[in-house]
């Protein structure tokens, strides 16, 4: 059975800095690439990155871009995003989903549909 279990999440102030974990189990970690993905109340999900566990190749939405850092650990088949000089339009639900990683590329990474297995969310929250 697939399983993403999302971590890390909480309150910072605007500034400060929030570590997110995804534990996957049951895939081969390597054959799966791992995206984030956040929604803030009464709006779309979005596509915040992406890394193919593999080779380590990452994505980044415009709006982290420079402030979030994705990497992954194979030794605990874990993907972490790194959230630093977080501001209070960071604010939302925060999901990994995992999709096959032949299947992540520029135009795919972002898209929610790609994905074939989600976790269950993990709140962010910060104050201004």
């Amino acid at each position: 059975e697939v399983q993403l279990v999302e971590s890390g999440g909480g309150l910072a102030q605007a500034g400060g800095s929030l570590r997110l974990s995804c534990a996957a189990s049951g895939f081969t970690f390597d054959d799966y690439a791992i995206g984030w993905f956040r929604q803030a109340p009464g709006q779309e999900r979005e596509g915040v990155s992406a890394i193919k566990t593999s080779n380590g190749r990452a994505y980044y939405g415009d709006s982290v871009t420079g402030r979030f850092t994705i990497y992954s650990d194979k030794t605990k088949n874990t993907v972490y995003l790194q959230m630093n000089s977080l501001t209070p339009e960071d604010t939302a639900v925060y999901y990994c989903a995992a999709m096959e990683a032949e299947g992540l590329y520029g135009s795919s990474w972002y898209s929610r549909w790609e994905y074939d297995y989600w976790g269950q969310g993990t709140q962010v929250t910060v104050s201004s």
